[in-house]
């Protein structure tokens, strides 16, 4: 697959980097920044132009007359609008993909039926909204209390959850056979890994999970707490939130969560504040500084169940947060976009890092893998993955159609873990369930080089379209 990446930018080296080494995939990047580009150029296997991204010539010259995928991530909105716009009209790219941050692109709705929403006007076949990804990622957090990653399925019917082993879980000290002896009829789950210090274990039914392990599960989206129970003792439910940063995702958290949970939230820019106290109904709003011990005390940070530091420098949400937790917050999130901050963090003082470029990436990834790919989640930091697929075809023209779990040769590193039929969650365990079409299929993936391999047994036969 040729594929046009604009920008160099956070976003877009993440994106080429993991794009480049898939095999068959041509990259060339371009962007105005000659240092990043020739910094990209040596690290990975991509070609790089210097120019500005919405220029047709600039465009030509990088090939996008044969370009598949045309992915436009600039720090600009109308940069990424134009040029995909550019892109459909002059070079007839197929797949154009936009980021778009401003929410005034993303949620205006024109009076004329026949055009959809205002990025149709521009011929983007689809649009990402990092904030809104990240916004969405940590409400899923504060839903579940204690949880590192919590990732949705098949319209939010079946969960894949990260957690940490605690002693008092039920199951912590014991084979993971003994689930059933606790859980109520009709619960059921997959537990698909175990990271024991920093390790992989495939698990079995004769594993031990012990304390500090953490155990990544899929279950039914209402099964999920009694499983965690499992893994960790029952812990009071997230009710008090503060939020440093009032920009897009700081406001756009607190607008989804105010009517369910008691909101403060810290902006250090004085007219931003103003902004905020207007637009928001039930959160409290602080001017301030989220490093400034003395408004942390006076807003007793020691009560506050969660603390989210989302602002947009990465040193400051680290600090804010070590300073919470120092302070007596139970729990810390952080936005951190340097992904060797992210190692060095997660699991320490700041109990939850989110990466922004992890994030988005996933949703990029959905639309590069071959196949009806739903989604796509990258976990422990991008070494491993989560996927989502639906099956289609019949018996003849399908790997997977007509066939039970068992008697399929699933790739070694890809891991089933659960089946989603209309509203039925069917655990990985269950080896006879047998596949048919229509169904969702979700997929543990430890070693991404097999990704080909599942792509290759998710594809339909040509007969499916004759």
């Amino acid at each position: 697959m040729k594929i046009l990446i604009l920008g160099s930018g956070q976003v877009g080296s993440t994106i080429a980097q993991n794009l480049s080494a898939m095999p068959d995939n041509d990259v060339t990047i371009i962007d105005i920044d000659e240092t990043a580009l020739h910094t990209l150029g040596s690290r990975l296997d991509v070609q790089t132009m210097l120019g500005n991204a919405a220029s047709p010539k600039v465009l030509e010259q990088a090939g996008a007359a044969d370009t598949d995928l045309l992915l436009a991530v600039t720090r600009s909105d109308e940069t990424n609008l134009v040029a995909c716009k550019i892109a459909a009209d002059l070079f007839n790219i197929p797949n154009r993909i936009a980021r778009v941050r401003s929410s005034e692109y993303l949620e205006y709705r024109p009076d004329n039926e026949e055009i959809e929403n205002s990025l149709s006007l521009f011929e983007v076949t689809d649009s990402i909204s990092p904030e809104q990804l990240v916004t969405e990622r940590l409400a899923s957090l504060l839903s579940y209390t204690s949880t590192l990653q919590v990732l949705k399925f098949a319209e939010d019917k079946a969960k894949m959850v990260i957690v940490q082993a605690h002693k008092g879980g039920l199951l912590v000290n014991k084979e993971i056979a003994q689930i059933n002896s606790h859980l109520p009829d009709g619960v059921d789950c997959q537990i698909c890994a175990i990271y024991r210090n920093n390790q992989l274990i495939v698990p079995s039914a004769r594993t031990v999970i012990i304390e500090g392990d953490e155990v990544c599960f899929v279950a039914a989206s209402s099964d999920v707490k009694a499983i965690m129970r499992e893994l960790r003792p029952l812990e009071q439910s997230t009710r008090r939130v503060m939020i440093a940063g009032g920009g897009n995702i700081g406001f756009r958290l607190a607008k989804q969560l105010e009517s369910k949970l008691d909101i403060k939230i810290i902006e250090y820019n004085h007219s931003r504040a103003l902004w905020l106290a207007e637009n928001l109904d039930q959160t409290l709003v602080l001017h301030g500084s989220a490093t400034d011990e003395s408004l942390l005390t006076e807003e007793y940070i020691d009560e506050v169940d969660i603390f989210c530091a989302v602002t947009n420098d990465d040193e400051n949400n680290i600090m804010s947060g070590l300073l919470a937790k120092n302070f007596g917050a139970k729990r810390v999130i952080a936005i951190v976009n340097r992904s060797s901050y992210v190692d060095l963090l997660e699991g320490n003082k700041i109990d939850i890092v989110v990466s922004p470029h992890l994030v988005t990436i996933g949703s990029i990834l959905a639309h590069i893998r071959r196949g009806d790919v739903v989604a796509v989640h990258p976990l422990r930091r991008g070494t491993a993955e989560a996927i989502e697929v639906v099956v289609h075809g019949d018996e003849k023209t399908s790997a997977l159609v007509g066939r039970r779990v068992s008697e399929v040769k699933w790739p070694q590193g890809c891991h089933f873990a659960a089946l989603v039929r209309e509203d039925q969650v069917i655990m990985g365990h269950k080896e006879d369930a047998v596949m048919a079409e229509g169904d969702h299929l979700i997929f543990f993936v430890s070693r991404r080089r097999v990704l080909r391999e599942l792509e290759k047994l998710i594809q339909v036969k040509m007969g499916f379209f004759g």
